[in-house]
C-alpha cells in the first residue's frame, strides 16, 4: 500500500476513535455524571410555583404590567408595582443578547438615563431621589444578573407589601431570608436574587 494511503487511513481512524471518544463518551459522561450530582443545576436551575416554570434562578427578568396595545411596538412597558423590580437591563433580558450598554461615564445619554431613571424610581417607591441605591439606576455588565443589593431590595419593601396586602414585616423578612452573601465570602456585595424572591412573595398569601 503506498504511503500516503497509509498516511490518510492512519489520519483517518485517528479522527474517527477522536470524535468518539471527544464528541460521544466525553459529552456522555459528563452530562450523565452532571444528572447525577447537581441536575437541577444541569439543567437551568428552573424556578417553579403551583407546578408551573416560572423562570431561571440564573437569569433575571422583567416584571412588568401587559401593554395597553401589546402590538404596538413604541409602547413603553410599566413595571407591575406588585413585584421586586430587578435592576435597568441594556438588553431587556433578552437571554439570547448578553451585554452592556458600553457608555462610559462621561457620556451624555448615560447620565440623561440615570437621572431619569432616578425621578422614575423615586415616584414609583415612594423615596426620596438621594436615597436610591446605585443599582437600580445602573444596568449590570451581562443585562441578565437576577441579582438586587439588599438596600435596593429594602427600598421596594413598603411598595411590595401594600401591593399584595401583607405585614411590611412579612416582606421585609422574606427580604433578610433571600440575601445572599459575597462569592467566596469576600467578592463582590451581598445581593438578593429576585426571581427567587418574588417567587416567595407570591407564596406568603
Amino acid at each position: 500500500m503506498p504511503t500516503i494511503v497509509r498516511t490518510h487511513l492512519t489520519a483517518l481512524r485517528a479522527l474517527l476513535v477522536m470524535t468518539v471518544l471527544c464528541g460521544i463518551a466525553y459529552p456522555l459522561l459528563i452530562t450523565g455524571i452532571s444528572q447525577v450530582a447537581f441536575s437541577d443545576k444541569a439543567n437551568g436551575s428552573i424556578v417553579k410555583s403551583d407546578g408551573k416554570e416560572i423562570g431561571s434562578s440564573l437569569l433575571g427578568q422583567n416584571y412588568n404590567l401587559p401593554k395597553a396595545n401589546p402590538d404596538d411596538p413604541k409602547e413603553e412597558p410599566k413595571p407591575d408595582p406588585k413585584w421586586f423590580q430587578p435592576r435597568p437591563s441594556a438588553n431587556n433580558y433578552a437571554g439570547d443578547n448578553s451585554g452592556a450598554s458600553n457608555l462610559g461615564p462621561n457620556s451624555d445619554d448615560l447620565l440623561k438615563a440615570v437621572n431619569d431613571r432616578r425621578a422614575a424610581v423615586a415616584a414609583f417607591d415612594g423615596v426620596d431621589p438621594a436615597s436610591i441605591p446605585a443599582d437600580a439606576l445602573t444596568a449590570s455588565g451581562s443585562g441578565l444578573d437576577p441579582h438586587i443589593s439588599v438596600a435596593y431590595a429594602k427600598e421596594q419593601v413598603n411598595r411590595v407589601a401594600k401591593e399584595h396586602n401583607l405585614p411590611v414585616e412579612t416582606v421585609a423578612k422574606l427580604v433578610d431570608t433571600y440575601s445572599e452573601g459575597r462569592s467566596l465570602g469576600f467578592l463582590g456585595q451581598e445581593g438578593v436574587n429576585v426571581v427567587l424572591l418574588n417567587k416567595a412573595v407570591s407564596e406568603a398569601k
